[in-house]
């Protein structure tokens, strides 16, 4: 079954355990603190977020009840860890592509291999290049895009879609066509020429009337 879409809390939860799992081993897994601290910093995230303990919490739950989640009893509190290569099928190294991008937003390969070295350190571009290629075109769904070529920009960024396909700025909805090939607005806007230029004309005509009436001329 497609993994049923997450919030931006949730994916920042899942992406921060597979951070700690590698740069801080000895206190991982995390208990809750430790995950609202890591949801909540203010470097490497973007967007940078704010949660409370009881909305962090909500979201462990929910990855909890799609596997996503672990949860383990460690001294006196509960620690949670992370389990997205196994439920997503995927490779240690598309986890670690899809941490960074949970993470830090849409990247550039370049900037995802730099921004994901502590993860999992990526030979070239292209190495990360094909992981995403992959990671697009899984058969039971894509899990990351890449996204339009950004004015002035010579490379395209990528993003993952755990919450839903991008909805791009700026990007102009879907208009009609007449079978002329005329878009819905161009028409729109001709036909206010039109009856523009048609009531100027009739104006005219009536002015050109009574001209003809005041000097005795027949129509």
């Amino acid at each position: 079954m497609p993994l049923p879409k997450l919030t931006l809390l949730e994916s920042r939860v899942l992406g921060v355990l597979v951070e700690k799992q590698k740069t801080v081993p000895d206190t991982y897994p995390l208990t809750l603190n430790a995950l609202v601290a890591g949801c909540t910093q203010k470097t490497s995230r973007d967007p940078v977020i704010e949660a409370t303990d009881g909305q962090v919490q909500e979201a462990i739950d929910r990855l909890r009840t799609l596997s996503l989640v672990v949860e383990s009893s460690g001294g006196r509190v509960m620690r949670y860890s992370q389990n997205v290569a196994r439920v997503l099928a995927i490779p240690t190294e598309s986890v670690a592509l899809l941490a960074t991008l949970m993470l830090r937003g849409p990247q550039t390969p370049a900037e995802i291999r730099q921004n994901a070295e502590r993860l999992h350190r990526f030979a070239d571009v292209s190495s990360v290049e094909a992981y995403l290629a992959e990671l697009a075109a899984r058969r039971d769904g894509g899990l990351v895009v890449e996204l339009a070529r950004a004015p002035g920009s010579r490379e395209t960024r990528w993003m993952h879609t755990l919450s839903g396909e991008p909805i791009l700025a700026g990007a102009e909805p879907p208009v009609a066509m007449d079978e002329q090939g005329l878009r819905g607005s161009d028409l729109a806007m001709l036909r206010r020429e039109i009856d523009t230029i048609r009531g100027e004309v009739a104006e005219l005509r009536s002015l050109l009337g009574r001209v003809m009436e005041e000097l005795g001329l027949s129509r």
